[in-house]
């Protein structure tokens, strides 16, 4: 057997009218659709101009496409393969799509993390989204550079990013994100927010750290909540916006001269150690040391110093 066509002429298409290659959306759609998220839509997202009407049908074709697996404006075309118009209404083409979100302004862009916000919050009222969260709920927050290739891309720069632990410059585009989870949960997006390529980590993130915090408590986290960050977000903004929210913050130090000079001055018998969670004994270090253990030049002052846990037995 061989292939009688050439591999660039072959295309392959989902096009059996009785068949529906996403049977998954089903479940997901009735979801979003008690969730509310087409009105949602169409109350908070109004775009000027005739290609930004309809909204409460276009964000949650949107959404559609993106659960089922498209990456780009071609890929909604998948929404409209096989019986799918026959379980789903006013699905609309890639190209009306398209030329819906390049009609987004920043400002319709905020409107639409308003929708995912809201959304969010009456996704954890109707199912088991977050257990565990009216006692105790972790907000992270991090940035991340994702790489983008053309010429005229709005808001392309370069940008610093980290591939296989180096850090390279990136022409890309800056997001922030931001995750709920608890110690029975795994994260759910909470909030994202796009950037240029050159923006700095915590450039916006006194307000991002605010606003996701609002939707972790109408989300139902009740209990404590601690917002987690690197030490890229480590200032007096970031902080003080987590405090005025009423949630509690661990963000990572930067080792800087008044940082160093702090740890100094702490007596030797000051040193309080660190009870690890899944910890080993080191019997070379004599101390209780977390898995997996990192290199000796690494080790914190907590296991260097003294007053260690006593050994086993």
């Amino acid at each position: 057997m061989r292939l009688l066509h050439e591999l660039a002429k072959i295309h392959a298409s989902f096009d059996d009218p009785n068949l529906v290659s996403r049977a998954g959306l089903v479940p997901v759609m009735a979801l979003a659709q008690r969730a509310g998220l087409a009105a949602l839509a169409g109350e908070h997202v109004a775009i000027a101009g005739r290609c930004g009407v309809n909204a409460h049908l276009k964000v949650p074709c949107l959404v559609a496409g993106m659960i089922g697996g498209a990456d780009s404006i071609d890929d909604m075309n998948l929404l409209r393969h096989g019986a799918m118009p026959a379980l789903f209404g006013g699905i609309r083409a890639p190209s009306t799509l398209g030329s819906f979100l390049r009609s987004f302004t920043w400002g319709n862009a905020r409107q639409a993390e308003k929708v995912s916000r809201l959304l969010l919050a009456e996704l954890a009222c109707r199912t088991a989204l977050l257990p565990g969260k009216d006692v105790v709920a972790f907000v992270d927050i991090d940035s991340m550079q994702k790489r983008v290739y053309g010429h005229q891309k709005q808001g392309a720069a370069f940008g610093h990013t980290k591939i296989q632990g180096k850090s390279l410059l990136v022409r890309g585009l800056n997001a922030l994100a931001a995750t709920i989870s608890t110690p029975l949960a795994a994260p759910v997006i909470a909030a994202t927010r796009l950037r240029g390529g050159n923006a700095g980590s915590a450039r916006g993130a006194a307000s991002f750290a605010a606003e996701s915090v609002t939707t972790a408590r109408a989300t139902g986290c009740a209990g404590t909540l601690v917002v987690r960050a690197d030490s890229a977000f480590y200032s007096a903004a970031f902080t003080g916006a987590v405090r005025r929210a009423g949630a509690f913050f661990s963000v990572t130090v930067r080792m800087d001269p008044k940082v160093k000079a702090a740890i100094a001055a702490v007596p030797e018998t000051a040193w309080t150690p660190i009870r690890y969670p899944r910890a080993i004994w080191d019997d070379q270090l004599r101390c209780w040391v977390p898995t997996p253990r990192w290199p000796r030049r690494n080790t914190p002052p907590s296991l260097r110093r003294r007053g260690r846990p006593s050994p086993p037995g």
